[in-house]
């Protein structure tokens, strides 16, 4: 049975599209029906079209092609197993953005290839892991920086009506219902009871 060659991409968030990466597909002459996408994040392996690829899809002798590694994942110690678990199932992986990978095997030289590729595998995992690191810091160092400029994170709050002890007052002494309540002030009940919380 002839090897199939499937393609895999994948974006962070449903915000972000998949364009460049099934464009990248499109010139190695992909069809619709070989590409499998995912619009999740890359931070595990739980996605549903790189797992149905994984369980269903894949055969020994088959060829998947990324874009780039990161695409994978963007944990090095994942990307280790999944390539470990592409060579022990008989799986070619090809990375675009790694041109040795896409490479034609001459008789007797995949050694060669074998050898550079995982260099260069190595060097990429580590580096999209770290980025992964420095996101997260950045995110973290800007929430404190916020907090720092005494910044409120989260919802705004939302500013109390003149009359809003006022009528507070009659609602919890019974002299009126809260929708009465939230009439009187003019608020639909989400708004009413998030101020109520907000104390």
């Amino acid at each position: 049975m002839p090897l199939k060659t499937f393609y895999y991409a994948r974006v962070s968030s449903r915000e972000q599209n998949l364009d460049r990466q099934l464009e990248a597909f499109r010139q190695l002459g992909a069809n619709e029906r070989e590409i499998i996408t995912d619009k999740e994040s890359g931070k595990d392996l739980n996605r549903p079209g790189y797992q149905a690829l994984k369980s269903a899809m894949l055969r020994p002798g088959d060829v998947l092609v990324v874009k780039s590694l990161d695409r994978l994942s963007r944990s090095k110690a994942d990307i280790k197993n999944e390539l470990q678990w592409f060579r022990d199932n008989g799986i070619r992986l090809r990375v675009i953005d790694l041109p040795t990978t896409m490479m034609e095997l001459p008789d007797g030289q995949a050694w060669v290839f074998d050898m550079v590729n995982n260099i260069l595998i190595e060097v990429l995992g580590t580096i999209a892991e770290q980025e992964r690191v420095t996101i997260r810091q950045r995110q973290r160092e800007g929430i404190n920086a916020a907090k720092a400029k005494g910044k409120h994170l989260g919802r705004p709050s939302i500013s109390k009506p003149d009359n809003w002890d006022e009528i507070i007052m009659g609602w919890k002494s019974g002299e009126f219902t809260a929708r009465d309540a939230m009439m009187k002030l003019g608020m639909k009940k989400s708004t009413f009871y998030q101020i109520v919380q907000q104390g």
